[in-house]
C-alpha cells in the first residue's frame, strides 16, 4: 500500500483539493478523496465510537462545554477542505493527514503545539532532543505516557485474579485430578491443584512493562522514562511486578489487551492501557493493510490552549475549575434553594481561569484559542460579564494566541463598572530571528518563555 502524508493547518478555512500535495509533491488522487471521504462531515463522536485506534484528547469530548464531540474533525465542502480546533494525526488506508497548529511552518516543524503538550504532560523541555524523533504522532504517544502511568499509578498497582498452578503439600484450592495422576503417580506428598488469586503479575501490567521497555529502545522515549522522579519510580515499581516478562509474549500479551478493562477502583488504568496499545502498536497501525480503518491521536486546541494557560498561571495563584467534576467555581446565587427556581441543575459557574484576593475574585480570565481580532463573539463577551457581575469581580479578560505582536486593549463597562482586557499571546515565529534557517525548538523555547513572563509581569500588576 503506497502511503502518502499530507499537511493542513488547524482553522484552515477552506483549501482547494486540487492544491493539496503529499510530502513528495505528489496531488491528491481519486483514491485520497476516497479516503477522506471515511473521515469527512463525521463528527468527532462518531469516529472515535467506530474506531478504537482512533485517540482524541480530552477522552471526556465535552469537558470544556466546547461539546467537540458533535463538531467535525474535517469538513468536506466543494471541493475544498476545512479545519476547525482539533491538532494531530489521523490516517484512513493509504492517506495519512497532519493537522498542525496555525502556528507550524511549512518545514514541518510545529514547535507549539510540542510545546504546550510538554507543559501540559509535565515533560521537562530542556531534557528533550527535539530533533531526534521525526515521528511526530509518535512524539505525541510518548508525550502522554508518563502523565497517564503516574495517574494511574496513584490508585495503586493493578491486581487482577489469576488462575494459578500448584503442586505442593499445602493444598488452597481445587485439586486437579488428572493432573494430580499424571505428576503425583507414584504418591511423593505433594497435590496438584488450581486456585484463583490476586495477581500484580496480570496482562494490564506486562502491557505496561512491554510498553516500558519498547519505550526504552527510542531515542526520545528514554529521555521521557527519566523526566522526574515519579516517572522512575512508577516505571521501577512495574518493572518488579511483573517478574515474568518476556520480550517474545509481546503479542500474546497484546492479543490479551484487545479489549478494555473496566474495573470499578482502577478507573485511571483504562485510558492507559489504550494509550499502551495504540505505542506498542504504532507501526503496525500506521503502516497496516486493514482496509478503511480509522487511526491516529487529536488533541483539541481549546482544551490544549486552557490547560497551558493553566500551568503557566499557577504560579500567580490562579484557580482553574473542573466542571465535569464540579471542582471550584463560585455561586452564582446567594441562596443554594434559589438554584432550583431556575434548574435543577446547581447554578454553580466555572470561568476558566480566576484569581483571588483573600476571599474576593478581582480576576477572571477566558481563554480562547481561536483569533479574537474581528472582535469577541456576543456569547463570549456575555459569558465573562456574567462572571464579572457575580463575583464582583473588577477585571475580566481574554486570553488567545497571536502569530505576531500586538498590544493588549482595555475596555471599561457601564453600571457596576468593571473593566475587560483582551491579551494577545505572541507565539514566536522564525521570522523574528536574523537567521531563520537556524530555527530550533531551544531557540523557540527561548523566545516564547520571555513572552510568558511579560504575560504574567502584565497580570500581575492588575492583581497586586
Amino acid at each position: 500500500m503506497r502511503i502518502q502524508q499530507f499537511r493542513i493547518k488547524d482553522n484552515h478555512q477552506g483549501l482547494p483539493l486540487a492544491e493539496w500535495r503529499d510530502e513528495s509533491d505528489r496531488t491528491f488522487s481519486d483514491e485520497n478523496r476516497n479516503d477522506l471521504q471515511l473521515i469527512a462531515n463525521t463528527s468527532v463522536e462518531e469516529l472515535v465510537e467506530s474506531s478504537p485506534e482512533l485517540l482524541v484528547f480530552p477522552h471526556n469530548l465535552n469537558q470544556n462545554g466546547d461539546e467537540i464531540g458533535k463538531l467535525h474533525l474535517i469538513g468536506l465542502g466543494k471541493e475544498k477542505v476545512t479545519t476547525g480546533n482539533l491538532m494531530g494525526f489521523i490516517g484512513v488506508n493509504g492517506t495519512q493527514i497532519n493537522i498542525c497548529s496555525r502556528f507550524s511552518h511549512d518545514d514541518g516543524n510545529d514547535y507549539f503545539l510540542h510545546y504546550m503538550l510538554c507543559k501540559v504532560f509535565r515533560l521537562n523541555l530542556f531534557n528533550l532532543d527535539y530533533s531526534i524523533s521525526k515521528d511526530t504522532a509518535f512524539d505525541f504517544l510518548l508525550y502522554l505516557f508518563p502523565h497517564y502511568l503516574k495517574k494511574a499509578m496513584r490508585q495503586g498497582l493493578f491486581k487482577q485474579y489469576q488462575q494459578k498452578r500448584y503442586n505442593d503439600a499445602n493444598v488452597r484450592g481445587v485439586i486437579n485430578v488428572s493432573r494430580h495422576i499424571r505428576e503425583n503417580i507414584p504418591f511423593r506428598g505433594t497435590v496438584s491443584y488450581d486456585t484463583r488469586e490476586h495477581s500484580y503479575d496480570n496482562n494490564i501490567t506486562q502491557l505496561i512493562r512491554h510498553t516500558i521497555e519498547y519505550i526504552r529502545q527510542k531515542p526520545l522515549g528514554r529521555q521521557i522514562l527519566q523526566n522526574d522522579a515519579d516517572t522512575i519510580s512508577c516505571a521501577s515499581q512495574i518493572v518488579l511486578a511483573t517478574p515474568s516478562y518476556a520480550q517474545t509474549n509481546r503479542q500474546k500479551v497484546i492479543y490479551a489487551n484487545v479489549r478494555p478493562t473496566i474495573h470499578p477502583y482502577f478507573v485511571d488504568y483504562t485510558p492507559l492501557q489504550r494509550l499502551c496499545m495504540q505505542i506498542l502498536r504504532h507501526e503496525t497501525i500506521k503502516y497496516g493493510k486493514e482496509k478503511d480503518k480509522v487511526y491516529g491521536i487529536l488533541f483539541d486546541g481549546a482544551w490544549l490552549w486552557e490547560e497551558y494557560l493553566a500551568t503557566l498561571l499557577a504560579e500567580l495563584h490562579f484557580h482553574h475549575p473542573e466542571n465535569k467534576l464540579k471542582k471550584g467555581g463560585f455561586p452564582m446565587f446567594n441562596r443554594p434553594e434559589y438554584d432550583e427556581v431556575f434548574s435543577k441543575n446547581s447554578r454553580r459557574l466555572y470561568p476558566d481561569l480566576y484569581h483571588k484576593n483573600n476571599d474576593s475574585i478581582d480576576f477572571i480570565l477566558d481563554a480562547k484559542y481561536k483569533h479574537l481580532n474581528n472582535g469577541v463573539g456576543r456569547e463570549d463577551l456575555y459569558q465573562v460579564v456574567s462572571y464579572m457581575y457575580c463575583s464582583k469581580a473588577p477585571f475580566g479578560g481574554y486570553l488567545y494566541p497571536l502569530e505576531y505582536k500586538q498590544k493588549s486593549t482595555q475596555y471599561e463597562l457601564k453600571g457596576y463598572g468593571g473593566n475587560i482586557i483582551v491579551y494577545p499571546f505572541h507565539v514566536p515565529q522564525k521570522e523574528q530571528i536574523e537567521n531563520n534557517k537556524d530555527w530550533s525548538f531551544d531557540q523557540f523555547i527561548s523566545l516564547i518563555s520571555d513572552n510568558e513572563k511579560k504575560l504574567k509581569y502584565d497580570i500581575k500588576g492588575y492583581i497586586d
